[in-house]
């Protein structure tokens, strides 16, 4: 069997976390050949423990031994390593979100319709098990059309105090960008892709510029923090469709919260968990799901999907295009809140 050979770009704890524990579970369809980053003494490790036989400090030099990347750095980086991934014949994987910016997200797709070489991006929420049941539930009509959407992705005090996840410049935002990006893509895909046409949206940068802060994910410097932490909107679409969309690293709630549900014309679905919601029989009826298939892990089907669709046997899940839609609403929600004014997006 053909093995696809896979380097990774940026060698921290997403890449080591999620990404090469599921190609090391799929050994027998794709293999890590190569490993970079900008820390020598990380790339070094993470090949040492992994049994990578190439280290490169530029990662230039990698395309040569491999047949597909997966993009791992912060998101400032992740245009100009794709395009010369992409511009080299080899395709690419790039952790969420695309790019930074959507003129970045199209240079990406162009680069990659040039080449002729796959482009996904790793928008994991959609190979959940619940993701799939309510993807497979709106595909068969059992809600009718999809109206109104809601998605809440709240952590209680859970700002990353690692990384760069708190630096603008690198990452382009806070929790929207990192976070709740994922609740965006997720509902755009249930919904059927539509195109967003108007965002109003809200950016809050005070919770955790507060004193006396309580996190649970490290310490920060609060007094520095310059990116979102709280961030409300509202999206309407070309197909009439609407959404109410809420994400936070710091909220001051009893609890997180993972949610989302869409209300169509007949029907309902909420998730997480997953339920369907239906008007029959002169009832309404709520009906939860006692087993749901598939793996508990959503990076396993993810990197399958990737990985077989650069063998040539199935279709990317996550395209380029759908994506670019994810950034454009981030774009216009940040510009929202920026002007106090609604964005026209077409």
């Amino acid at each position: 069997m053909t093995k696809l050979k896979m380097g990774i770009i940026g060698a921290g704890g997403i890449a080591q976390g999620r990404h090469i524990p599921a190609y090391k579970k799929l050994s027998d369809i794709v293999t890590i050949t190569a490993v970079s980053d900008l820390n020598p003494a990380t790339a070094a490790g993470v090949a040492k423990e992994n049994a990578i036989p190439h280290v490169f400090s530029d990662y230039h030099d990698m395309f040569s031994v491999v047949d597909a990347v997966t993009i791992c750095t912060p998101n400032k980086f992740h245009a100009e390593i794709s395009i010369a991934a992409l511009n080299a014949g080899v395709h690419v994987f790039c952790e969420k979100p695309m790019a930074m910016t959507v003129t970045e997200c199209e240079a990406m797709i162009d680069a990659s319709r040039k080449s002729g070489k796959l482009l996904g991006i790793a928008y994991h929420y959609r190979f959940m098990k619940d993701s799939i049941a309510a993807k497979r539930v709106i595909t068969e009509n059992e809600i009718g059309e999809p109206i109104v959407a809601r998605a809440r992705a709240i952590r209680r005090r859970k700002v990353p105090g690692w990384g760069v996840f708190t630096n603008r410049e690198l990452q382009g935002g806070g929790s929207l960008i990192d976070y709740g990006c994922h609740f965006l893509d997720l509902s755009l895909w249930l919904l059927g892709n539509p195109i967003p046409v108007e965002v109003t949206g809200t950016a809050y940068n005070k919770l955790s510029r507060m004193p006396g802060q309580v996190n649970q994910w490290g310490d920060f410097d609060r007094e520095n923090f310059e990116v979102d932490d709280h961030v409300t909107a509202y999206i309407k679409f070309d197909n009439g469709a609407s959404m109410l969309f809420e994400t936070s690293w710091s909220a001051n709630v009893k609890s997180d919260e993972e949610s989302m549900s869409i209300s169509g014309e007949i029907g309902g679905i909420d998730l997480f968990p997953f339920q369907m919601n239906q008007m029959k029989h002169g009832m309404l009826l709520n009906s939860e799901a006692d087993w749901i298939p598939g793996d508990d892990d959503a990076g396993i089907p993810q990197a399958m999907n990737f990985i077989k669709s650069c063998l040539g046997d199935e279709e990317l899940i996550v395209k380029p295009e759908e994506a670019l839609q994810v950034s454009a609403i981030i774009e216009a929600i940040y510009k929202s809140s920026e002007t106090g004014k609604s964005i026209t997006l077409r």
